[in-house]
């Protein structure tokens, strides 16, 4: 894997919650059945999905999430349609593909590892999946090119520009790279904020897709909450020609999505009163993953006891003693 790849640090031990209130395991097969065909349906059907009316494809993705026992609320302004449009959101779950969809249907931007699986990559890619070569910084150019076609021909194209899925009370900055398609092709940017709530209303990591999660794992954890809410703001659309630059509009889009500007983005990297530690939402503050939110104790395995000459050599540099 490429270094330079975006990556979170959440990890489910780390971040995600426990199912506090769970339902029957005869309801919770019985929501994983219907989801997995639901979606199965749907790849089948992905090759012809141009032919199908948006609001069918809206009311398929609801009833994806729905089905899976999660409500769905959507709020704020309507999607443009009828013109190209960059759908981007922050990046939480797999249940966010749907929730997208059900705002406006559009392509994916999805890893090229999808394209060769078996019977469902080629289906997928007949379905207008936009594949990236994550592993090649070189290739990046040509997937923005692609992007911008798309979006020239009228099409709307959904991307996850923080590049990996973060746990929803941790999050990474907007990627600036992506947006360079909506400035080419002079289209608007739609910027799209999700979040996962439980019965309380309070802010739940149970939907969370993170690390080494294995997906079946996620999905039972899912089926198995009782209460999920996924909430969907439409937030204020972004109109082509308002920012000069993809590094202002990735800016602008991060702020309405994350909640504040790009320093203020990754507030779970940094604790609250730690120095150097950038103030940020309180929600960030008083609702931490762990302790040190989303960053994983390194364990007994990593730490490595200094000897007296580094113990003397790091007093020294810190009372202004250059090392020799």
């Amino acid at each position: 894997m490429s270094v330079w790849l975006p990556s979170a640090p959440c990890t489910p031990r780390a971040c995600v919650e426990a199912t506090a209130t769970r339902t029957t395991v005869p309801r919770a097969v019985l929501r994983l059945t219907a989801v997995v065909v639901l979606v199965l349906v749907g790849v089948v059907l992905a090759p012809a999905g141009g032919r199908f009316p948006s609001r069918v494809v809206r009311y398929w993705s609801r009833t994806v999430v729905r089905a899976a026992g999660v409500r769905v609320r959507v709020t704020g302004a309507t999607a443009p349609t009828g013109t190209g449009l960059l759908l981007v959101a922050n990046h939480i779950s797999w249940l966010d593909i749907p929730l997208l969809a059900a705002v406006r249907p559009a392509g994916m931007l999805a890893k090229d590892e999808i394209r060769r699986w078996p019977v469902a990559g080629t289906l997928v890619a007949r379905g207008g999946v936009l594949f990236i070569d994550r592993d090649r910084l070189r290739a990046l150019p040509a997937t923005v090119a692609r992007i911008a076609d798309a979006l020239r021909a009228g099409r709307a194209v959904a991307v996850f520009p923080e590049g990996s899925t973060w746990c929803g009370r941790a999050q990474g900055p907007f990627r600036r790279a992506v947006f360079q398609a909506a400035l080419d092709a002079r289209v608007p940017v739609q910027p799209v904020r999700i979040r996962y709530r439980d019965r309380a209303g309070a802010a739940s990591t149970v939907a969370a897709f993170v690390g080494d999660d294995p997906l079946l794992a996620s999905l039972w954890r899912v089926v198995s909450a009782r209460g999920l809410v996924a909430e969907v703001e439409v937030l204020p659309v972004l109109a082509p020609g308002s920012h000069p630059d993809r590094r202002a509009l990735a800016a602008a889009a991060g702020a309405q999505v994350l909640d504040g500007p790009p320093e203020r983005q990754v507030m779970a990297m940094a604790r609250p009163g730690r120095p150097g530690a950038v103030p940020g939402p309180a929600r960030h503050r008083s609702d931490p993953c762990v302790p040190d939110p989303c960053v994983p104790d390194p364990g007994p395995s990593r730490r490595r006891r200094r000897g007296p000459r580094e113990v003397l050599q790091g007093a020294g540099e810190r009372a202004g003693v250059p090392a020799r």
